[in-house]
């Protein structure tokens, strides 16, 4: 039996690989800036979006098991201190997920596949809140 028969696939590859990723990444910000269900997510990222789509497509892929961008340009993400400079509520947290899981419907992934991702994103998503969970803002 040879060793690539032994190996798994990551989810990095179920998902498709680089170009898929950035698919995925792409059209989580196209969605951000169209769709007024994320405008408060959207105001969170400041005026450009070019620099977060980059920083999240090269985590995402080390984080689904493919190549270390993001780890080879900064080093350890410190998910939680990188994120605490910006207001994040359960509001925000909320539509970041609903965007991904669109995302991740509109761009194929497969069901079985995005409900695990969503799973994990849910758990990374909700360690980023960072605003005091009974002081949200209101409409």
């Amino acid at each position: 039996m040879s060793d690539s028969a032994n190996t798994q696939a990551t989810a990095f590859d179920l998902v498709g690989g680089e170009a898929a990723v950035r698919a995925l990444v792409d059209r989580f910000y196209d969605l951000m800036d169209l769709e007024s269900a994320y405008r408060e997510l959207r105001a969170v990222h400041g005026p450009a979006l070019d620099h977060a789509r980059d920083k999240l497509f090269w985590f995402l892929c080390g984080w689904l098991g493919g190549p270390q961008h993001y780890v080879e340009r900064f080093g350890h993400p410190r998910l939680r201190a990188r994120h605490l400079p910006f207001a994040i509520g359960l509001r925000e947290r909320d539509q970041w997920l609903a965007c991904m899981a669109q995302a991740m419907r509109e761009q194929g992934i497969d069901e079985t596949l995005a409900a695990r991702l969503h799973e994990a994103f849910f758990n990374t998503a909700d360690w980023m809140v960072n605003q005091p969970r009974a002081v949200q803002r209101l409409g």
